[in-house]
């Protein structure tokens, strides 16, 4: 794991849509006292884009369209959000970030995960200090989702069988990146899941010198 950036400390949740992941970040960000963000979003920039990533119907963008917006968007939100952040030596919680496209246009969607790798590397170059995956059996996490009516489904329209393909491959990913990764157990209670993730995170930043 990388040792923070002056000072700043900078954790992330990843999962599938209607895994819980959003909530729990929001309720780590609150126990730390830790800036909270978002992807696609987080700056206002991010967040223009973020509309034409989300909303719409399934087949509007390629998936290589979509990875050369979801990293614009990631770009602005860096710039604008993360960096500042951690520069000023402070922690920032983000509901998603780069493992995202990963998985879901890297894996799920194409066989593109060496595109997103490159231009990750040249535009992005940043990865989280720690990273919760919020792994929940894809049925369940598929009905909350849809059953939110958010506008913002164009991903959970795309069907089970997707959803059991993003969660396969944030689990190849927590086993590609073990040093940072760590997957919780999602079908359990939001108050037994924010236990642990906060348990394991006291356990990292003690680590890393901010305990």
């Amino acid at each position: 794991m990388s040792r923070p950036g002056r000072g700043g400390v900078f954790i992330t949740f990843e999962g599938i849509d209607g895994s819980g992941k959003s909530t729990q970040a929001r309720r780590l960000a609150e126990a730390l006292g830790a800036q909270l963000t978002r992807e696609p979003g987080g700056s206002p920039g991010a967040e223009e884009i973020r509309r034409l990533l989300v909303e719409g119907e399934a087949g509007r963008w390629s998936a290589e369209t979509e990875i050369l917006l979801f990293t614009a968007a990631r770009r602005d939100h860096l710039e604008k959000t993360i960096r500042p952040a951690l520069e000023a030596g402070r922690m920032i919680v983000s509901d998603r970030f780069a493992d995202s496209t990963r998985v879901y246009q890297g894996v799920a969607r194409s066989g593109l995960r060496d595109v997103v790798d490159r231009l990750h590397a040249l535009m992005i170059g940043r990865e989280p200090d720690l990273t919760f995956v919020i792994d929940t059996d894809p049925e369940t996490a598929l009905r909350r989702g849809l059953a939110r009516q958010s506008g913002e489904d164009r991903f959970e329209s795309l069907g089970l069988a997707f959803q059991e393909r993003l969660r396969a491959g944030f689990l190849a990913l927590a086993r590609e990146f073990p040093g940072r990764v760590r997957v919780i157990d999602g079908n359990r209670s939001e108050t037994t899941i924010a236990a642990e993730v906060a348990a394991l995170t006291r356990d990292v930043l003690a680590r890393c010198g901010h305990g």
